[in-house]
């Protein structure tokens, strides 16, 4: 069994690196700790365990540049340094930048960095893959730090006008696609340039260009059609798709849930459940009293559960983390609430009576399909 280490573990990228090969079961990852690059026997017993590491602790940001410059250097000389004092090579995938090649600090931490680490295989015989990296957006990226979309995101679910320094085109790489690269070179199933007998380099390509006030004009679309008017939006091209998904992951936890609006006559009563740009299915259940339901999770599907009758209890976690978002629903009061992608979710009857819900999903069902995964809340 293959033993992945993941600096940079608890960030943007290697949440969802760590988080997506978790689910692999060929392989066995190997915690690891910011702490560690402080403690030097830490990371040395990190180093040792480690059949492959994926470097991407780095700072981006900082007002001081000789600070980002300083400290990415630190982390490559601490990672090297505690495989000399361990005598062992293991197979450093290093994500590097687009902006190596620029004459700026952090561009020039990370072109240093891989001549580092191009060195140290080279005199120890060690393996080392580069991972030239555009700009990466998708769910719980950082605002005003991992991108443009993540900054854009956050200010637009919450109200507020985001402002557009300069209206460029920008090269972006989805996060679902860049863990794909990165799996690749992991399992030795991906081609890379050479740049020496154990160094290989991987420049990876953006699969989209857009500019920026077009990026910007998706959002506020979609803030008006479906946080406004519970609409979902068309969702056959692959960028939208992952923009959208993006997008919904930072909508407010009290946005949700969202009241039906009920007709009522003498006939009795009619609601909209959800409209759409886009195809998709419906379908019902049934619950008795004190049953759950659900408790998996999806990595691309846009889902959402109406309560029509019966109590509900709605229960929602993001992976990896201990917090659970509670929403109760009663089909007296119709009400909707959309599932993240990333985010383990459950519906559990707490009436006394059975439960109906109504469920929409932008995909049709299969029960082979990869995209679920069950983990409790």
């Amino acid at each position: 069994m293959q033993r992945i280490g993941i600096t940079g573990q608890a960030g943007f990228v290697g949440n969802h690196l760590h988080t997506t090969l978790s689910l692999d079961e060929t392989l066995e990852l190997i915690p690891f700790e910011r702490a560690y690059f402080d403690n030097p026997s830490a990371l040395e017993n990190f180093v040792a365990q480690c059949d492959t590491i994926v470097h991407l602790a780095a700072m981006n940001r900082h007002e001081d540049m000789q600070v980002i410059y300083n400290t990415n250097i630190g982390l490559v000389d601490a990672l090297i340094q505690a495989c000399k004092n361990k005598s062992v090579t293991p197979h450093i995938i290093f994500s590097s930048s687009s902006q190596e090649d620029r004459d700026n600090l952090y561009g020039k931490s990370k072109k240093e960095g891989k001549d580092k680490f191009v060195n140290w295989a080279l005199a120890t015989g060690g393996k080392f893959t580069s991972l030239t990296i555009p700009n990466v957006f998708g769910p719980f990226g950082k605002p005003n730090y991992n991108s443009v979309v993540a900054t854009f995101c956050h200010k637009v679910t919450r109200g507020e006008e985001p402002t557009i320094i300069k209206d460029g085109e920008v090269g972006l790489i989805y996060i679902n696609e860049l863990v794909s690269v990165c799996i690749d070179v992991i399992k030795n199933k991906l081609e890379a340039d050479k740049l020496d007998e154990n160094s290989f380099e991987v420049r990876i390509q953006p699969t989209s260009k857009h500019k920026v006030s077009h990026i910007l004009n998706l959002l506020n679309q979609y803030k008006a059609d479906y946080m406004g008017n519970g609409i979902f939006p068309k969702l056959e091209d692959p960028f939208e798709k992952a923009l959208f998904n993006t997008f919904r992951c930072y909508v407010p936890e009290d946005h949700y849930p969202v009241k039906f609006t009920k007709h009522t006559d003498p006939r009795g009563s009619f609601v909209e459940i959800a409209r759409t740009q886009t195809s998709g299915q419906f379908s019902f259940s049934t619950t008795v009293p004190g049953i759950t339901r659900g408790n998996h999770f999806h990595t691309r599907k846009a889902e959402r559960f109406a309560v029509i009758s019966g109590k509900a209890l709605i229960q929602l976690r993001k992976i990896g983390t201990n917090k659970t978002i509670d929403y109760y629903l009663d089909g007296n009061e119709p009400a909707y609430v959309d599932m993240p992608i990333w985010y383990t979710h459950n519906i559990k009857n707490i009436g006394d009576e059975e439960l109906i819900t109504l469920f929409w999903i932008n995909e049709p069902y299969n029960p082979e399909d990869a995209d679920t995964y069950f983990e409790d809340v």
